[in-house]
């Protein structure tokens, strides 16, 4: 389908980093092509697979800053939601994208629907550990400690915080680890919607239920590969997924 000012796109869960060179190539060429001409991108958290401070140059960050910058010198607004792997972005990072931050529940206009938008993994809350690390990382005092630290040994810290992930999380159920329902009904009702889009889970899927006797409809963003991606649309009145791909 062609682009329009009118469209709305949404994507999450790329997790670049140096260490995935084609996938920061296929989230550049999507930010000069498919992205141009949209009125708005919305990317929903993980965007880097790890972010340890706005003062990191290492490559490929200054190019996919400068991409960012560009999208939106084109007219595309971009917004930004902060993702578990990447809660660390700030001001700075903001100013020189053009990328506005929103809050990790936010409610939009589209064509007069109120949509929820989030990253995701607020809603996991059968994942009880996971829920207190969390709020522990993300306090903001132990934040502000982290970054008064030096790259070097916050990009230590991050590694071994990747490799501790993954072992958990491979000794963790599936059920564990995805959305709670009533959590994600619990936040539809006090944002007073019945649409909500989040990523996170790496499940892609369009979930429809009844909420309050009202139709309901949950959209799972999926996960960037290194050569593929997929992005939700919203024309205003249809709703639909691209895929996006590699050259």
């Amino acid at each position: 389908m062609s682009t329009s000012t009118d469209e709305h796109l949404f994507v999450s869960d790329l997790h670049l980093s140096p260490e995935r060179p084609a996938a920061v190539a296929l989230f550049r060429a999507f930010l000069a092509g498919r992205a141009r001409g949209a009125a708005r991108l919305y990317i929903l958290g993980d965007l880097f697979d790890a972010w340890i401070g706005d003062d990191d140059d290492t490559s490929p960050y200054p190019e996919i800053r400068a991409a960012l910058e560009e999208l939106g010198a084109a007219g595309t607004r971009c917004h930004l939601i902060h993702g578990n792997r990447d809660f660390l972005i700030g001001r700075a990072f903001a100013r020189g994208t053009g990328c506005r931050l929103l809050r990790e529940a936010t409610v939009v206009d589209l064509a007069g629907e109120r949509v929820l938008l989030m990253h995701g993994d607020r809603l996991c809350t059968d994942d009880v550990a996971y829920q207190r690390f969390r709020r522990r990382i993300r306090n903001p005092l132990a934040k502000r400690l982290f970054l008064w630290r030096s790259l070097a040994w916050r990009r230590g810290l991050a590694a071994d915080y990747r490799r501790r992930s993954g072992a958990a999380t491979a000794a963790k159920t599936d059920a564990i680890m995805d959305v709670n329902q009533k959590a994600v009904m619990r936040a539809m009702r006090r944002h007073a919607t019945t649409r909500l889009i989040h990523g996170h889970t790496h499940r892609p899927a369009d979930h429809r239920f009844v909420l309050d006797g009202r139709p309901a409809v949950r959209h799972v963003l999926a996960e960037w590969h290194d050569d593929q991606g997929e992005v939700l649309v919203c024309d205003g009145e249809s709703w639909w997924r691209e895929p996006v791909r590699g050259a």
